[in-house]
């Protein structure tokens, strides 16, 4: 189990520091889950605090019991948790092979490697023995991130908006994987996401806006309110609306 105990963030600003995270605790169990809410809410943020790229000013993080608080993103991912960006890192002169190995702790095979591939919708052959550079475009390093999470198969596999700049066949064909995941692997797997269809096959909903909780809870009892009116839809899911 995942646990967050009163974390709270702040960022440098033009204006000063501003407060990113307020106080914010949860506790995420085993399951799929959807961490949603508007643009700058502190969704990402979040995301990258449980990862360990950002430490909170105050609070606790707990991995099974186990603070991991101070601990580095290298030393969390020992522990068990995974990390997908918005914006994949680009490795020049390592090969597609080559990082799902690493991901998987082994030289797994040429087979095995094409397996996950095959799963994020990559035609293996076209780029198992391509470098993982600006050749790229950034669909296909979304896609191949999302394998390297695929081959380590961690306790906690946290993705920040896997939907962003993928084509709506392979969004089509990531929806079955993470239903895959869920159902095979076990363990907490946390999107941050606003997409519809990824908040409907969530077990639990956690809703985030301006640094703080607003709700959470299992998705039956979070998704009417919050989709059932299209005032509400927008404020919580695109803070793109006119007043």
């Amino acid at each position: 189990m995942l646990e967050l105990k009163n974390i709270s963030f702040s960022a440098e600003s033009e204006n000063g520091k501003k407060q990113i995270l307020k106080n914010v605790s949860l506790k995420i169990d085993e399951g799929f889950v959807v961490i949603t809410g508007p643009n700058g809410g502190g969704k990402s943020t979040l995301a990258k605090v449980i990862a360990g790229i950002i430490t909170p000013d105050e609070g606790q993080i707990l991995l099974n019991g186990e603070d991991i608080t101070n601990l580095t993103i290298t030393e969390r991912a020992k522990k068990g948790i995974s990390f997908a960006f918005q914006q994949p890192v680009r490795f020049k002169g390592i090969t597609v092979h080559d990082l799902i190995s690493l991901a998987a702790g082994q030289d797994i095979s040429v087979g095995d490697a094409c397996a996950y591939l095959s799963q994020v919708g990559l035609c293996a052959r076209d780029y198992i023995n391509r470098e993982v550079n600006t050749s790229l475009s950034g669909g296909e390093l979304k896609r191949i991130e999302i394998a390297t999470v695929l081959a380590r198969g961690t306790s906690v596999s946290l993705f920040d908006e896997p939907e962003a700049g993928i084509d709506l066949w392979s969004f089509n064909n990531l929806i079955k994987v993470f239903e895959k995941m869920h159902d095979t692997l076990g363990g907490s797997i946390i999107i941050i996401s606003h997409q519809e269809r990824i908040l409907n096959i969530a077990d639990k909903v956690i809703v985030v806006a301006n640094g703080e909780i607003k709700e959470q809870g299992k998705k039956d009892d979070i998704l009417p309110s919050l989709l059932g009116k299209a005032d509400i839809a927008c404020k919580v899911l695109t803070a793109n609306c006119e007043e």
